[in-house]
């Protein structure tokens, strides 16, 4: 049976400059990396006590105790992440881009920032099978962040990124506390 699609068509103005001006600058400069590192650095005291209770509730869920960290984690995380150039690049973008992603109404841009700030927390988790749980764990603390009525529609979903990345990537968890035992060794 064959599916019927919706084709969009987007007409730039023959005079692209003029549409360009009315839109935000996106140059990543080491300048605009560090501004992004330091304004992630600042998000602390609000995305640490998600975290907290994201590590609390997932425990619970699983039947394990897992550690809360404090905001010198937090940093700690941040400085590891911004410390990798390549991530910290692509981390810089994402983050600039969720703070100031607005759509009116919400629900049209809905996919967009989950889109946006899922991948954030997997990059701000690491590599495999972390990258997989800290999207996983976006979701959920997505339930835990709602932004006020006058900010972005990205704010909300950057601070549960934010939350999910670095609740993931940080110790705490008991099955963290071992080695694999599917390690080969030689």
């Amino acid at each position: 049976m064959a599916r019927k699609t919706d084709l969009y068509l987007f007409v730039f103005p023959s005079d692209y400059k003029s549409l360009r001006k009315e839109l935000p600058s996106m140059r990543l400069t080491r300048e605009a990396v560090r501004a992004e590192y330091e304004w992630v650095r600042d998000r602390g005291s609000d995305v640490v006590p998600i975290v907290n209770t994201v590590r609390s509730d997932l425990g619970e869920a699983f039947g394990t105790t897992v550690d809360p960290i404090g905001i010198g984690q937090y940093d700690d995380a941040v400085d590891a992440v911004f410390a990798d150039g390549d991530r910290a690049v692509n981390v810089a973008a994402l983050v600039g881009l969720l703070r100031d992603l607005d759509v009116p109404g919400d629900y049209p841009g809905f996919v967009v920032d989950e889109l946006l700030a899922r991948e954030l927390a997997a990059m701000i988790a690491g590599e495999q099978p972390l990258r997989l749980l800290a999207e996983a764990t976006f979701h959920y603390a997505d339930v835990y962040t709602h932004g006020d009525a006058d900010d972005p529609a990205g704010l909300d979903d950057l601070d549960a990124a934010l939350a999910a990345g670095v609740q993931t990537r940080l110790p705490g968890w008991e099955w963290q506390a071992t080695d694999s035992p599917f390690g080969i060794d030689d």
